[in-house]
């Protein structure tokens, strides 16, 4: 039961990926504003999934807090290692038809990884438990609304058609069912996978807010921003803390 929430979970967040659509129809003013309150959304919904679910997980049942920090430690690490040979690889060639930009070939690339990551981190999660798993689900959703948005416009800009860019950014969605199958499967040699896959999530979750969501909320700072922003934040984190009545 708990890989078919998973397998289901993993297709609603694969779906998301069509979100790009809706950008053809709405005024470029009003997608910045709608993306950056979905920005807002999302760190709060990662920060809240991180320190109400998953590290109480970590620490509670498998870690010495200690030993759960330095694996958290190590997965943000990671994360701003792998960020900085992304952005090493940056083209400055100009775009053409006949040169598609290798930086939307390597946002595919990156997407897709991402993406797989995502699969293994809402496997790990259902694999702790249900609501665990549900809050996780949740925070991917609302992680991969605002990154969605902006792969498709990386995409448009690297030279590809709209329709061909939705449906290549679907296709890499479909990576995260990969990364739920691995996870299950790993799990059914060694329930250690969970021992070592959730901090990798939270460590994963705490360096996206850090360093990609919240840096975007600070380029609007006038107080007409900043005060919906805030409360948008704190909106998830409590959606978050009620989800705690489900455990």
């Amino acid at each position: 039961m708990p890989f078919l929430y998973a397998l289901v979970s993993v297709l609603i967040v694969s779906i998301v990926a069509l979100v790009g659509i809706v950008t053809l129809w709405l005024r470029l003013s009003l997608l910045k504003r709608i993306v950056l309150w979905l920005v807002s959304f999302s760190a709060g919904a990662l920060l809240g999934d991180v320190f109400f679910h998953l590290l109480p997980e970590v620490i509670g049942d498998w870690w010495r807090p200690i030993s759960a920090s330095l694996w958290i430690l190590w997965w943000i690490l990671f994360g701003l290692i792998t960020e900085k040979v992304i952005r090493r690889n940056h083209c400055h060639m100009p775009i053409t038809k006949q040169h598609t930009h290798p930086v939307a070939i390597m946002n595919l690339v990156w997407d897709m990884v991402h993406n797989l990551i995502d699969g293994l981190i809402i496997g790990a999660s259902y694999l702790v438990s249900v609501p665990v798993g549900i809050a996780t689900t949740l925070a991917v959703v609302l992680h991969e609304i605002p990154q969605e948005i902006w792969d498709f416009g990386v995409l448009i800009h690297g030279g590809f058609s709209r329709r061909k860019a939705l449906l290549l950014n679907f296709l890499t969605a479909l990576t995260a069912v990969i990364g739920v199958v691995i996870a299950f499967v790993l799990y059914r040699y060694t329930d250690g996978i969970i021992v070592m896959l959730i901090p990798f999530a939270a460590g994963t979750f705490i360096y996206i807010a850090g360093s990609d969501l919240i840096p975007e909320l600070h380029k609007e700072n006038t107080l007409a921003h900043s005060i919906p922003q805030i409360l948008f934040f704190l909106l998830w984190i409590g959606i978050m803390s009620t989800l705690l009545l489900l455990e």
